[in-house]
């Protein structure tokens, strides 16, 4: 995609300027006055913007941030337009209005600048109708082959996508057409080909090529359905066995009220390039393929982990990658705090706790996965308390429970370190529409500090999933894509073409906003405690002498700005350097905050405790310890460390797939 259809100056440019348009692709480009809205930061056209006249007429610009005007009654006059789009602002005026005024002429143009208050980059639509018109009808170039209408698809619902035999496999949910308001609802699908093999850079969009039936129309790719309800797919994964590759992914039937009816795992039919059913799950039984399925393996076995549904974005559930174990929930293990073999029963639920009374969670054979509305339960119950709780997901800033409903969890070289995107359940100012980024030193955490990357304004964007396959420049550029709707919203005015769609975006990791606390360990080793990030304890293999997670701060990889070093010596933890060379153990907050600090409620002070008895030392964010003796004044400032428990999977490493 191209970064600007004709060149700016300041904030907007209205005169005509031939050299940097492209010839029109028909006589009738020359009619159009064309606006063309980018992130002032990077030249990009912005999709997704509003552009509103005084009369109300709007216009939404397309994936290369174009609006093509038309409109007789605007042609030679000076028009007011708004300008809105939700993660993006417009500088407002004197009296509180954000937008600009133009001079319309046909075959004229304009630029309207926008700075960019998401972290996350939006790109360009995917699915739908109309993703290039305006781009067309003004002459633009556009990248894909079919810019207009792909496989007569108009919306699109939840996408599951992976590389397979040398091509991206994409598939999605219900699927509307043009020509009636009920289009087909046993899932979609595409290929495409990947970028460096005949596919388009990620940054400027996808070629789908969809399977269709005889009208042209995007056709069924899932099992029949047994009682006339829809099928979708999720889960998709690839195994390879006896050196061949084979596709699967889970498929459920709902009925009229979207409960699920029917539960089974397909394979594809390379042939009939249709998913076939081999196998039926128990649709009571969480322990089934689901969400967005990644490989890892540790010294004994390459696993497949799944996300469990109505858990969240996180991956608590695996089986060994074959075949035979995928379709034998029996042999599915659960990162669980259950007792072996249990299932949640109210007040009857058997916890797994140790002879000191800590809650036990680790990997356990068919036993079921305890989600967010389990752990509710469970503390109603009187059974756990909120701070056993697995996932601890917070808001850096403000230390608010952070709720995921749905996303991704994949491994990320560049970070080193598992990385999650996911929508908030209970978000605002969209329910379902806040996207937020964390990452874990393994695959099932510790999650705990999130920072917000995308907001909706009130929209929906659910089900959002990395593509880890697109990632660039060695991870730093990460592309995610999600469904843009108003369902489960509040609004009442829908998105022309976007509506139920697809939209991707794009994250830059090196962005300074993405600088996130992690764990600092406290581990035992002959006798004498040290500490360290999963830097230092990978390095010195120290994950089975870890004892607890005293604290959080920022890594040695990176220090953001207003930090200090925090050194390991051998009279204890100290913002002073040794000298010697030494390298910080992290970067932690000064002990006194400054006048400008806007600090969260999860920054803490970290004070030195002594034992009187033993003489051990150690470290922590809370006021006082029972026999033990604690610094007058605290060494510096960290984020505390929310959860009573120590629960990690270090012993997998990932199993890195390619197109």
């Amino acid at each position: 995609m191209m970064k600007r259809f004709f060149p700016a100056c300041a904030v907007l440019f209205t005169a005509a300027v031939a050299p940097a348009l492209a010839a029109p692709a028909s006589p009738s480009a020359s009619r159009y006055f064309a606006i063309q809205v980018v992130d002032a930061a990077t030249g990009r056209g912005v999709p997704l913007v509003e552009l509103r006249a005084t009369s109300e007429v709007r216009y939404y610009t397309d994936s290369n941030g174009i609006a093509a005007i038309d409109d007789p009654e605007m042609m030679e006059q000076s028009v007011y337009f708004s300008v809105k789009s939700a993660g993006y602002s417009y500088p407002k005026d004197g009296m509180g209005y954000a937008g600009v005024a133009l001079k319309v002429t046909a075959g004229g143009k304009a630029v309207i600048k926008i700075a960019r208050d998401n972290i996350a980059e939006r790109l360009y639509r995917l699915t739908g109708a109309g993703i290039y018109r305006d781009s067309l009808l003004v002459g633009a170039p556009v990248p894909t082959k079919r810019p207009l209408l792909n496989g007569q698809v108009t919306g699109q619902d939840t996408v599951e996508v992976t590389p397979y035999k040398g091509k991206i496999y994409w598939f999605f949910g219900d699927t509307n057409k043009p020509s009636y308001p009920l289009g087909q609802f046993d899932t979609s699908g595409a290929t495409s080909l990947a970028p460096g093999a005949g596919g388009l850079d990620p940054s400027r969009g996808v070629d789908l090529t969809y399977w269709v039936d005889p009208s042209g129309f995007s056709r069924p790719m899932a099992p029949p359905p047994h009682n006339g309800g829809p099928v979708w797919v999720a889960g998709l994964f690839t195994l390879t066995e006896h050196g061949a590759q084979h596709l699967y992914t889970h498929f459920a039937e709902v009925d009229h009220s979207m409960k699920m009816v029917h539960s089974g795992l397909a394979k594809f039919n390379d042939e009939k390039a249709v998913f076939e059913p081999i196998h039926t799950f128990d649709i009571s039984n969480a322990l089934r393929p689901e969400g967005h399925p990644f490989l890892a393996s540790d010294a004994a076995n390459n696993y497949i982990y799944f996300q469990p549904p109505r858990r969240g974005a996180f991956p608590l559930t695996r089986t060994i990658a074959d075949e035979a174990h995928v379709t034998d929930p029996a042999t599915y293990e659960a990162f669980t705090c259950l007792a072996p073999g249990a299932r949640v029963s109210g007040r009857d639920t058997p916890m797994d706790r140790d002879a000191f009374g800590r809650l036990i969670w680790g990997w356990k054979r068919n036993t079921q996965p305890v989600g967010l509305d389990d752990v509710d339960e469970l503390v109603k119950q009187g059974l756990m308390k909120r701070e056993e709780a697995l996932v601890q997901l917070r808001d850096i800033s403000t230390d608010a429970t952070v709720i995921s409903h749905g996303g991704s969890v994949f491994w990320n070289a560049y970070r080193k370190r598992w990385i999650l995107i996911t929508t908030q359940m209970d978000g605002s100012p969209s329910s379902l529409g806040e996207l937020w980024f964390a990452e874990a030193d393994t695959p099932v955490g510790p999650w705990t500090y999130a920072r917000k990357i995308a907001t909706h304004d009130h929209y929906t964007f659910y089900n959002p999933t990395q593509h880890p396959f697109f990632d660039q420049d060695g991870g730093r550029l990460v592309y995610f894509e999600g469904t843009y709707t108003d369902t489960f919203s509040d609004v009442k005015d829908f998105t022309p073409r976007y509506n139920y769609n697809q939209l991707m975006y794009r994250l830059s990791l090196d962005d300074t906003r993405l600088s996130l606390p992690v764990p600092v360990y406290q581990f035992r080793q002959d006798g004498v405690d040290g500490y360290g990030a999963r830097e230092q304890i990978d390095a010195g293999k120290l994950w089975s002498s870890v004892e607890r997670i005293p604290f959080y701060a920022a890594p040695p990889s990176r220090k953001p700005s207003g930090l200090i070093p925090l050194y390991v010596t051998a009279q204890g933890l100290q913002t002073q350097s040794p000298g010697d060379g030494a390298k910080p153990l992290v970067y932690v907050l000064p002990a006194a905050p400054a006048e400008s600090e806007k600090s969260s409620p999860g920054v803490a002070p970290l004070y030195e405790f002594r034992d009187d008895a033993t003489a051990r030392r150690w470290y922590s964010t809370d006021a006082q310890a029972p026999g033990a003796r604690r610094s007058s004044e605290p060494i510096c400032r960290v984020w505390r460390n929310p959860s009573s428990i120590l629960a990690l999977d270090y012993a997998v490493k990932p199993v890195l797939e390619k197109p």
